[in-house]
């Protein structure tokens, strides 16, 4: 056999592999429609140090006020995009050319939630290229309000607490329906370094963001609002300068 049809048969094999690797991603996707996910991967890994704690809660079950603020603070274009917020990546490549080492990755909430589900934290472009295929199988497949839910249900808020519920119980003994705006604004600043702010407490940063996210809550639009009404938000200050860095 020559090297060139051995070369022919290792690429053959290998657009094979990565083709049902994507019908894999693809069928767990379209099987999201229906079924709440059991777990999630940094959930699993999060189990092999520990007890991990999470409640789950239907779109409903969760204050608009957390919904409103955690697309403030993490994906203000969230109804508008298709999975990429190229606003927002433009900007995260500024922050992070002016700073000389990454302080904003620019990944949206359905790209946050693809990693969450399936994928490892490490910054790689193999997983970074994973997590866009992904993304665009969410977006494609399931609603918006859908991929909210799932996030909200999934994302890291501290040591081992996953999910708005378990979160809302950990800092103010509540549920996830009863947060106030300060409350839900308080959580939404905490997403980019749960673990350091479960630790450290409500430090002036988290302080000073959650004051922002709050008055501008009322700018966002949301998937299938309830029936809360926010009052209209004093004119937009500077954000303080961190947001997620995935």
């Amino acid at each position: 056999m020559t090297f060139r049809r051995r070369l022919l048969q290792c690429l053959a094999l290998l657009f094979v592999a990565a083709t049902l690797a994507q019908l894999w991603y693809l069928g767990q996707v379209l099987r999201l429609q229906h079924h709440n996910p059991d777990n999630s991967a940094y959930m699993h890994r999060a189990q092999e140090q520990g007890n991990v704690q999470q409640y789950w809660r239907d779109y409903d079950q969760i204050s608009d006020y957390l919904k409103r603020a955690v697309l403030i603070s993490e994906d203000a274009h969230f109804t508008r995009h298709t999975g990429f917020d190229w606003e927002g990546i433009r900007y995260a490549l500024k922050r992070n050319m002016e700073a000389g080492k990454p302080v904003a990755g620019g990944s949206t909430i359905t790209q946050q939630l693809a990693k969450n589900l399936y994928l490892s934290g490490e910054r790689t472009y193999t997983r970074k290229a994973q997590e866009a295929v992904i993304a665009l199988m969410l977006e494609i497949g399931l609603s918006k309000r859908r991929i909210l839910e799932l996030y909200l249900n999934v994302a890291q808020w501290g040591h081992q607490i996953y999910g708005a519920e378990a979160a809302a119980r950990h800092y103010f003994q509540v549920s996830a329906a009863q947060l106030s705006p300060l409350q839900a604004a308080q959580l939404a600043a905490m997403l980019p370094r749960p673990n350091l702010y479960d630790f450290k407490g409500p430090t002036d940063y988290v302080q000073q963001r959650a004051q922002w996210i709050q008055a501008q809550m009322a700018l966002v639009r949301i998937p299938d609002p309830g029936t809360v009404t926010l009052p209209p938000p004093p004119a937009p200050d500077p954000a303080p300068p961190e947001g997620n860095t995935q």
